[in-house]
């Protein structure tokens, strides 16, 4: 397995993706939605790997919905950087994480896969998330240092 991290600007906001992919091999999406397109996102997904979301201060974490309400778009609000958007499904929680906030960069500059999911319905969204979505978990981090 291979390890990609990174974080917010001001560091409340850490994320970790365990993947057996390498970087260059996941696919990297540019959304034309109006978030994706201000916030100069590019993101990848894959469901065979695992993430966790670490958050040192909550009062701190945006929690932002728009159009259909299907997802929360995680970002920090004491630096502004928007970190993943996520779904919970019962106990199960999904992401697609934006590589801006990686700390390595390099394999991300190429060119991106442009995509729209204009007309798809609630549903649809939600189904599509659950099936090709990174599974994530989101926790708090401890008093004494990460979690």
């Amino acid at each position: 397995m291979r390890t990609i991290s990174g974080h917010c600007h001001c560091g409340n906001l850490a994320l970790v993706l365990e993947t057996a992919l390498a970087p260059e091999e996941l696919i990297l999406r540019e959304c034309a939605c109006s978030f994706c397109r201000k916030h100069g996102a590019r993101t990848i997904a894959d469901p065979d790997s695992r993430a966790r979301i670490v958050v040192r201060d909550p009062a701190l974490l945006s929690r932002y919905r728009f159009e259909h309400g299907t997802a929360d778009f995680l970002t920090c609000r004491a630096c502004g950087v928007y970190l993943a958007a996520v779904i919970g499904d019962g106990d199960a929680g999904f992401a697609t994480l934006n590589v801006r906030s990686f700390d390595d960069q390099a394999p991300f500059d190429r060119n991106a896969m442009p995509v729209s999911y204009d007309g798809e319905t609630a549903e649809a969204r939600r189904q599509r998330r659950r099936e090709r979505w990174t599974p994530v978990e989101i926790v708090e981090a401890l008093a004494s240092g990460d979690a």
